[in-house]
């Protein structure tokens, strides 16, 4: 079972758009695709989170597994986005033990949404 790692595209982080540059949650997503994405992990742009008042953010969701939700992040934390988004992917029900998770990921979680029950 893998992971997917949301990443909101559209996300301005409350700062106006300056024509011709691409927005926060853009430059997120390009620093992250500009990496070696960890195995189990896909990478899937979103247009928004409705987490706007956090800044750029992300999310982590698997099936079977806790989503989560995190803000804000910047594309500098591109290689400890995907550092957690491995161990999120390398666990079965996506909770990674708190003191294994990356302090982004601790200290910058929005949300964390029950896992969906097969019917």
């Amino acid at each position: 079972m893998g992971a997917i790692l949301h990443v909101c595209i559209t996300c301005r982080a409350g700062l106006p758009l300056v024509e011709g540059e691409p927005c926060a949650g853009a430059r997120v997503h390009a620093a992250l695709a500009a990496l070696n994405v960890p195995a189990g992990v896909t990478v899937r742009p979103v247009e928004c989170l409705s987490a706007c008042k956090h800044g750029a953010s992300i999310a982590l969701s698997g099936p079977g597994r806790w989503s989560y939700i995190y803000g804000p992040v910047s594309e500098a934390d591109a290689a400890v986005i995907l550092d957690g988004a491995a161990a999120y992917a390398g666990t079965q029900d996506g909770i990674v033990p708190w003191r294994e998770r990356p302090a982004l990921f601790r200290k910058n979680v929005i949300a964390r949404l029950p896992a969906l029950e097969a019917t």
